[in-house]
């Protein structure tokens, strides 16, 4: 936020709602409160100014007005203070309070300093492209941008240029053709697919103009300056649940209004010298990388196809054979297991990457191990799945994620192992996903906080012979001899952020805050909210 100016605190009594109030406005402190008086104050209400939309005069006319204590003002002004207001489940709503006096040049003196306040917040955007899905989730989303976004962009005086996708990966085309300087930012208005369009088109559009190979596997990708919005209108909303708290389509709009910038991590994804994709939230192999790939060959079923999959892939029980070569995150300040969740303004985000910047520059200057020399771990096994998260992963169906400790910025990612088990082990592990209980206490599964991995199946040359096959199909065997037994299988594929890769074989890297989006990060919940 910039800064408010140095002005003078402004002390009034107004009426609200028919109730005589004092006012008060602290610039230094860029607040705006309100109580009834004559009282102390301490039921005071308020909001920051950061947290005011627009400020409007109102006409002072009509029903409102022509009884009661109003027939002693002769003509009351007005002034209306659009704001954010909480509720529960980290939400967001517009609110709206109107202030009132019979003094017209008070009411437009509180007017022009809320203005220049307004005026002063440098980080809130005025010009934004949005991209809009129609065919995402529930094929709702320009009814969702027009019914609860729109008014709430113009209200903000922000202008928009608008896009109707019309074909997959028409965003990321667009990004990469179009001129983007009169843009304070980019909003897509649709599922997590929706954003990784966005996301691989701002990066890779941010890499070209930088002159970075994006296929080296080492290279040193480049933040953009555009922050990215997200509106959910998809059937998971899993990046808005992790950064929000919610997938809340008024609440998005809000944090995009009013400026808010949260950085986060990206992970690059290679075979063989080639740039696959980028994840932000699962890059799952095994169990969540069989179901994605059985989910798109039933599209017809609708969302429905997630859960029939989901059944289909947990009865057949295939465990894979591999290595997984791992460097540990030594610079993250948290561990997997602390029970400290990231949220807004998280200490372990900031303490990382300033450790994770001093590391880099030691080992430039040859005081510290580069990655050639660092220790790695290997672990070989039979796995049921292998899941990297960026973030805690949170949905509708779990709410505290795939791995709740998870940090959105610190600098790595959390490589998660489930072993070869039972059934009935693998049921418990998927169980925990929906409570608060620890899902990885468990002998079969491990966690690991690392900052890049490799992953390389026990059968990678015949894999990549396959890859020139994409239409051959696997036919899966389902047990039936024992309810516990499990079934090898030759490979799997990967769910890269709910997209299929076909190859098994993979190099990740954690680029650390490589983007920003227009969030806060999970604002702690009040504690009558939290135990109700």
């Amino acid at each position: 936020m910039g800064a408010p100016g140095s002005a003078a605190p402004l002390r009034s009594e107004l009426w609200v709602k028919q109730q005589r109030c004092a006012v008060s406005l602290e610039p230094a402190r860029a607040l705006l409160r309100w109580w009834r008086c004559p009282g102390p104050g301490a039921d005071a209400c308020s909001v920051p100014v950061s947290e005011i939309i627009a400020v409007e005069e109102t006409e002072a006319q009509g029903k409102h007005y022509t009884s009661g204590r109003w027939q002693r003002m002769e003509k009351p002004f007005a002034f209306t203070v659009h704001c954010v207001k909480r509720a529960r489940h980290h939400r967001w709503k517009w609110a709206q309070v109107t202030f009132w006096s019979s003094d017209e040049q008070l009411c437009h003196r509180w007017l022009q300093t809320l203005r220049e306040l307004l005026a002063g917040l440098t980080c809130r955007p005025k010009h934004l492209l949005v991209f809009i899905n129609p065919f995402g989730g529930k094929g709702q989303g320009k009814q969702i941008y027009e019914r609860k976004v729109a008014p709430l962009f113009s209200l903000a005086s922000i202008t928009t240029d608008i896009i109707v996708t019309e074909h997959a990966n028409q965003a990321k085309e667009t990004l990469y053709e179009i001129s983007l300087d009169t843009y304070d930012g980019l909003v897509c208005v649709g599922g997590d697919g929706t954003f990784s369009e966005l996301l691989h088109g701002l990066i890779g559009r941010t890499q070209r103009n930088a002159g970075v190979d994006q296929n080296h596997p080492r290279a040193t990708l480049v933040p953009s300056a555009l922050r990215i919005g997200i509106i959910p209108a998809g059937s998971t909303d899993c990046v808005c649940y992790s950064t929000m708290g919610t997938n809340d389509a008024e609440t998005s709009a809000l944090h995009i209004v009013v400026g808010d910038s949260l950085p986060m991590d990206v992970s690059s994804v290679h075979h063989n010298s080639t740039l696959l994709r980028y994840s932000v939230s699962l890059l799952g192999y095994g169990f969540y990388g069989d179901v994605i790939k059985d989910s798109e060959r039933k599209r017809w079923m609708g969302l429905a196809r997630y859960d029939f999959s989901g059944v289909k892939t947990f009865l057949s029980h295939h465990y894979y054979e591999g290595t997984v070569s791992f460097l540990p995150a030594q610079h993250t300040v948290g561990s997997p297991r602390d029970k400290k969740p990231c949220r807004a303004g998280c200490f372990v985000c900031r303490q990382s990457k300033r450790q994770l910047e001093e590391e880099q520059k030691k080992a430039l200057y040859g005081l510290e191990n580069t990655e050639e020399v660092e220790e790695w771990q290997v672990i070989c096994g039979k796995f049921l799945a292998i899941n990297s998260t960026n973030m805690c992963c949170a949905c509708s169906r779990s709410p505290s994620g795939l791995s709740p400790a998870a940090h959105l910025g610190d600098g790595s990612a959390d490589l998660i192992l489930i072993r070869k088990c039972s059934r009935f082990d693998f049921l418990r592990f998927l169980i925990r996903h929906t409570n608060r209980d620890d899902q990885f206490d468990f002998a079969f599964v491990e966690v690991y906080r690392v900052k890049r991995f490799q992953f390389t199946s026990k059968h990678t040359e015949e894999e990549d012979s396959d890859l020139t096959e994409r239409g051959k199909q696997r036919f899966r065997q389902i047990c039936t001899n024992s309810p516990s037994c499990c079934c090898a299988a030759r490979s799997s594929s990967w769910n890269c952020d709910g997209e299929v890769l076909h190859s098994p074989s993979i190099d990740v890297r954690v680029h650390c805050q490589l983007v920003r989006l227009f969030a806060r990060g999970i604002e702690e919940t009040p504690k009558q909210e939290s135990d109700s």
